[in-house]
């Protein structure tokens, strides 16, 4: 067996409606073709590709991340992205790798998901930020 890559993540959601908006407005995920399986949820897409699957109509486990830690994505604009957040007063940790200095952002879906984007070092810092 050779694995190629990841595929897609899967979370759970309580509140679809909730979990998509989250996801297109503020990582400006969109919603897109989705197998007509028998229980709700969406397909949502960067780019061409399906990288995160919600599920709904399930009951959501008692620890929200269970045995995955988090989801990470690679992301542009830091500042913006940083604005975002703080605009919509989603609590986020932001850090700098060790080594070559990517920028880490880390945050919570409306589920309790763990997020991370990780954005190029040589993006500007948010302003008040100390690395």
């Amino acid at each position: 067996m050779a694995i190629l890559g990841m595929n897609h993540f899967t979370v759970l959601s309580a509140d679809l409606d909730r979990t998509l908006a989250f996801y297109c407005d503020t990582l400006d995920l969109r919603s897109g073709p989705r197998p007509p399986f028998d229980f709700p949820g969406a397909w949502l897409y960067s780019g061409d590709t399906a990288v995160l699957h919600v599920v709904a109509g399930r009951a959501l486990p008692q620890v929200p991340a269970g045995v995955i830690d988090h989801m990470a994505f690679t992301g542009r604009d830091l500042l913006a992205t940083v604005d975002i957040l703080q605009q919509r007063g989603i609590d986020f940790d932001l850090r700098r790798l060790v080594g070559d200095g990517t920028w880490q952002l880390f945050f919570h879906d409306p589920d309790g998901a763990r997020v991370e984007i990780d954005f190029d070092a040589a993006e500007p810092a948010p302003v008040g930020f100390v690395a």
